[in-house]
């Protein structure tokens, strides 16, 4: 297992609990390994890396565009493996987690985005503008 060096906080005026509900199973379960294995451990770093992408203002996406089979055996965690159900380790995902980085090393998840559901250009834009306004909120709090 990856040695987290960031703390996760879920910011409660986000839209990032209602994002994660709205996943199925095998999808949350993604979004936990990739948070646990490359967002905990690289932090601000996922920017130096296909893993993220620096949106501006103080705004960032963790690109999830792999499945959780190959997330774990490239983050050290191939033993994990066989404890996902079978029907899972492949299931092709491309998921947006929309997040900040601030203080002693913690990392704000805002909200997300699926984009296997609505790859549009018009909705992926209404969503980065929905994480800019959360963390907008955020800022004058």
């Amino acid at each position: 297992m990856a040695e987290p060096t960031w703390s996760i906080e879920v910011f409660d005026g986000g839209n990032f609990a209602r994002f994660y509900s709205r996943l199925d199973e095998a999808e949350r379960t993604v979004v936990e390994v990739a948070i646990e294995h490359v967002l905990a451990p690289l932090g601000i770093d996922i920017c130096a890396s296909e893993w993220g992408k620096n949106l501006g203002q103080g705004l960032f996406e963790l690109r999830i565009r792999r499945d959780i089979e190959t997330i774990l055996r490239e983050f050290g965690a191939a033993e994990r493996v066989g404890e996902v159900p079978k029907r899972w380790r492949r299931k092709r995902v491309l998921i947006r987690v929309y997040c900040t980085f601030y203080g002693q090393r913690i990392v704000l998840l805002l909200g997300g985005y699926n984009k296997l559901r609505d790859p549009s250009r018009k909705q992926e834009q209404k969503e980065i503008r929905a994480a800019r306004s959360v963390l907008s909120a955020w800022k004058r709090e």
